[in-house]
């Protein structure tokens, strides 16, 4: 086992990233065993001591399932409206899963002035610490319903991949895990290239890699590998350690921390020094 994946083993707080095709099927509905196993496993993470903050995209594509559409809406409007209903039954099964579990769980939706205004940022770390203090499992999510920015993939946290970084970021995490629709960041898109490879450790986020980075996300969510790039940079510029993976089975999360070789490691050039 190498320096990098000993690092990840040890690690105590960890932020881990769900997006929209993580928690449904290719036509939209919502995939109750993955969620279920989700809770299942990070539930077991707290149980081993481990601190746990979930960051879950998904409110309005959850919302266009309970709404039975059959396709995302278009406006602005509409996908605020649809997102409130999302978040709320989103919130309902993660409450329901993990509650069976034994595990309690909290909402914390941010807007953009959490990372802009002092007040508020530090307001937002004091309820993170303290849902961590009381073993809570922080949900977090961007307030879809007042902020059109993650929505209209602009600007602002852009998705829940910037995100989660800035997360990590604000409670000082060890470790951001991104789970994703993809095994890791290769050097083209393996989904148009056979030839491509998995890069396995990256210690800098530079204009090759973001050359290599390439086009959008998934049909059901806002984010790509660009976004994720853009994550990585953050986490590494906090001194926090980034894994993109596949999230299609959530035990995965277990190997991660067992040190096993998965995914593509980010590593901080801190954690380099230091060891």
């Amino acid at each position: 086992m190498n320096w990098g994946r000993n690092i990840v083993k040890e690690s105590k707080r960890i932020v881990v990233k769900v997006g929209t095709s993580t928690l449904t099927y290719d036509n939209g509905k919502i995939n109750l065993k993955r969620i279920d196993k989700l809770a299942m496993v990070l539930a077991d993470l707290r149980n081993q001591g481990k601190e746990v903050v979930l960051v879950s995209s998904g409110a309005i594509g959850v919302g266009c399932s309970k709404l039975n559409l059959e396709e995302r809406p278009n406006t602005i409007r509409e996908k605020q409206a649809v997102a409130a209903v999302g978040q709320c039954e989103l919130m309902h099964i993660y409450s329901k899963f993990f509650g069976e579990y034994g595990n309690v769980v909290g909402q914390v939706l941010l807007t953009r002035d959490v990372v802009e205004d002092e007040h508020i940022r530090n307001n937002v770390i004091n309820t993170f610490e303290t849902l961590l203090e009381k073993g809570v499992i922080p949900i977090v999510n961007e307030n879809d319903t007042v902020s059109i920015d993650e929505i209209e993939n602009i600007c602002n946290f852009g998705d829940n991949d910037n995100l989660s970084a800035i997360v990590a970021k604000l409670i000082k995490g060890d470790l951001l895990i991104i789970l994703s629709d993809i095994d890791g960041f290769y050097d083209s898109d393996p989904r148009h290239n056979e030839d491509s490879k998995m890069i396995k450790e990256i210690y800098e986020v530079n204009k090759e890699l973001e050359e290599f980075a390439g086009g959008a996300g998934s049909s059901q969510g806002t984010g790509g590998m660009k976004t994720k790039l853009a994550a990585a940079k953050v986490a590494l510029g906090a001194g926090v350690n980034m894994i993109l993976t596949n999230g299609k089975d959530p035990e995965i999360l277990f190997d991660i921390l067992e040190g096993q070789d998965v995914g593509t490691l980010f590593i901080n050039k801190r954690g380099l020094i230091n060891e």
